[in-house]
């Protein structure tokens, strides 16, 4: 179950993956956290594929992550005459508050916080920007627009509102259930959708607590100017080119990944780069160059994961997309440029002792051409201090917590280790030796770099570093 690759691969399980034999076949072609999308399914099929994967995880005797994707809010319109209306660039028409079966001049859009928060000038992005039209006047309970970009209208497609921010909670009714349901299963990751400002993310902690690692999706125009503070109230960020890539324009979505991705490296946080990475091959067996591309790009830049969703979810070639996936993440990584791609945007360090510590193991171990980075981690700190730097060599991550052995599926390059706590100096190098052994990640005369906190099992105290030869 080693990979020989750092970056990880995320996959959503689906009506395509979610027999138990899928599954294991998923799991050893290359998943490393499986996604379950509560956008979709019932509680009782998500129970049903967390058992399976719980099951398979005490089967391979390697730590598994599963990351629940809450739904979030969904803008629609509600319903129109005869089921669609044609609108013309040019035209002006009028959404209402309330109403059913609308024509051009009273268009149902049953959602009071857009007629409290938009403006004139403000755009309304229809069925995933296939229709745009741009607010002229409001009142209290309609909004009249001019038609940008003409198309059709038809029942309860979504609404997107780029250059507004809405008094919206990310959290609704059914989130708020299925956050529960899913933290009792015990979930690893919870991803919260439509991420606004950092208020939004201290409204989720106060309900997932320490129970999950909580996972901002960054998909909202409003999330990036305030991205700093966003990244430093959650735990790891996911790239949701999809939803982000409709209310900013295209051109502008390569730019801002390469951003979130270095923010991330900066913050010592996880980052995921999903939406679209193989999306031909839900229908056909292989990808396109371009789509092959991305992914690469997405390695390049330095992510710690790449993110499969409707290729495993409903395609019908889901075992041949993570395959394809992991061929591509490895090619890259041993392409002679990657190397210099990952160092050339590797961000400042930052000026403290735990940083410093991490930092300097990763460059030790490089020089003196070690086998492998042992970090003893009790929260997964240190093991991300160490993973921040990219390093050439592999990271071992021996920790106490089941939990945070799991979450660690989504950190670059680290191999997580469940073990009990160590109470010496002795135990650490004896334990650090044996294992490096025993996940075939060195062997005789082998040298390790081992950097841990002590006291032992005392979280974020990365302070100590020792190099070990291996008998």
């Amino acid at each position: 179950m080693r990979r020989h690759r750092r970056a990880k691969i995320v996959a959503t399980v689906g009506p395509a993956s979610s027999s138990p034999e899928m599954l294991k076949a998923l799991l050893l072609a290359g998943v490393d956290t499986f996604r379950l999308n509560f956008s979709h399914g019932t509680q009782s099929d998500h129970a049903n594929v967390h058992a399976a994967i719980r099951k398979l995880e005490q089967e391979v005797g390697r730590p598994i992550g599963i990351l629940m994707d809450l739904q979030g809010p969904k803008i629609r319109v509600g319903n129109v005459r005869d089921g669609k209306i044609t609108v013309a660039a040019g035209e002006t028409i009028r959404f209402v508050l309330s109403g059913s079966d609308g024509d051009k001049t009273s268009i149902p859009l049953p959602h009071r916080e857009i007629f409290a928060a938009v403006a004139p000038g403000h755009d309304l992005l229809i069925d995933d920007g296939r229709v745009r039209v741009r607010v002229a006047g409001l009142g209290d309970d309609f909004i009249e627009a001019k038609v940008i970009v003409g198309g059709t209208i038809s029942n309860h497609k979504g609404v997107n509102l780029p250059g507004t921010v809405l008094d919206l909670s990310p959290l609704t009714t059914k989130d708020r259930l299925d956050l529960e349901f899913g933290l009792k299963l015990g979930v690893d990751w919870v991803a919260l959708s439509f991420v606004q400002k950092p208020s939004d993310i201290i409204e989720a902690r106060g309900l997932v607590g320490d129970r999950a690692g909580l996972m901002a999706k960054i998909e909202k125009p409003a999330a990036l100017e305030r991205i700093d503070d966003i990244i430093q109230l959650c735990d790891a960020i996911m790239v949701a080119r999809g939803d982000l890539g409709v209310e900013i324009p295209d051109e502008d979505v390569p730019g801002r990944q390469k951003e979130l991705v270095r923010a991330c490296r900066l913050a010592v946080k996880p980052v995921i780069v999903a939406t679209q990475m193989l999306d031909s091959m839900v229908a056909a067996p292989t990808p396109t160059r371009a789509e092959v591309s991305d992914i690469a790009t997405a390695i390049y830049d330095g992510a710690d994961a790449v993110m499969l969703s409707a290729e495993s979810a409903t395609g019908r070639y889901p075992r041949e997309a993570v395959e394809m996936m992991d061929r591509i993440i490895r090619s890259t990584e041993q392409h002679k440029m990657y190397r210099s791609i990952v160092e050339a945007t590797q961000p400042g360090e930052e000026q403290t002792p735990p940083h410093a510590v991490a930092t300097a193991a990763a460059d030790l171990a490089s020089v003196i051409h070690a086998a492998a980075i042992v970090a003893y981690t009790s929260s997964g700190t240190t093991a991300a201090r160490v993973a921040r730097k990219r390093p050439s060599l592999p990271i071992l991550a021996i920790t106490p917590s089941r939990e945070v052995s799991r979450r660690l599926c989504l950190l670059w390059g680290a191999h997580s280790v469940l073990s009990d706590d160590v109470g010496s100096y002795e135990e650490m190098v004896e334990r650090a030796t044996a294992f490096a052994h025993a996940e075939q990640f060195a062997s005789s005369r082998d040298l390790l770099v081992v950097v841990a906190g002590i006291p032992f099992g005392q979280a974020g105290s990365t302070n100590n570093l020792r190099v070990v030869s291996l008998p």
